[in-house]
């Protein structure tokens, strides 16, 4: 162990080059591992993050044209046996149910009605917002644990420039300043894959629970009075 370090002083030593590239390559194996790892959970993160923002816009498109096709309707009647029997539209959705037990409960009083009709409301609702929090713990996970990963690879490789330090008896620069850098190269990376997840996690969180929530609940309100109105 400890001539694998002394040869690795001896490179180190001489190395001027700190390019990123170079600082990986010079990395020994735990670093590498760290710096891998982190990369291939910032590239996830980003897929994921680029898949969230599509999902988001395309429900905000749809959104738009069902409610632009539902109050041109003659009829909430004839609107619902017009959907499509299938639909990844979360409004269309929501809707369906919402129509079904309406029609299902046509006999029934007012009270047991708008109570079965809210409740199949809430369960739908909460049935779309898992859809669309589906893979939010993943950013979640990469926020709050690449930080740490990168801490891990800092401190391991700070640990092996005070061991180059023990070994080659010398406290040069030149010797302690190759190690360090590949060990905040590991930190920078932990940062650059927390930091966008964390954002963005937040961003879609508040998506999902505030604005689209309270868009869809006031729609489905809304859906239930002019439905009993328009039925």
């Amino acid at each position: 162990m400890e001539t694998e370090i002394a040869n690795q002083v001896v490179g180190l030593g001489g190395a001027n080059d700190f390019s990123l590239w170079q600082l990986f390559l010079r990395a020994d194996f735990v670093v590498k591992a760290v710096i891998l790892l982190l990369i291939a959970s910032s590239i996830f993160s980003w897929a994921l993050i680029y898949d969230k923002v599509r999902l988001f816009r395309r429900i905000d498109q749809s959104t738009k044209s069902f409610e632009d096709k539902f109050w041109k309707s003659k009829s909430a009647e004839a609107f619902y046996k017009g959907l499509p029997m299938k639909s990844e539209d979360p409004m269309t959705i929501i809707f369906k149910n919402e129509m079904s037990e309406l029609i299902k409960t046509k006999s029934k009083s007012s009270s047991v009605q708008s109570a079965r009709v809210e409740r199949v409301l809430e369960v739908s609702i909460d049935n779309q917002l898992k859809s669309v929090e589906k893979n939010f713990t993943y950013l979640a996970t990469i926020g709050s644990t690449a930080p740490f990963i990168g801490l891990f690879g800092t401190v391991w490789g700070i640990m092996n420039s005070f061991q180059s330090i023990a070994i080659s008896r010398n406290t040069s620069l030149a010797i302690v300043a190759p190690g360090i850098a590949e060990a905040l190269f590991a930190t920078e990376l932990g940062l650059l894959a927390a930091i966008p997840a964390v954002i963005d996690y937040n961003i879609f969180n508040s998506l999902a629970y505030g604005q689209w929530t309270l868009k869809e609940m006031e729609s489905g309100e809304a859906w239930e009075n002019i439905s009993k109105n328009k039925y």
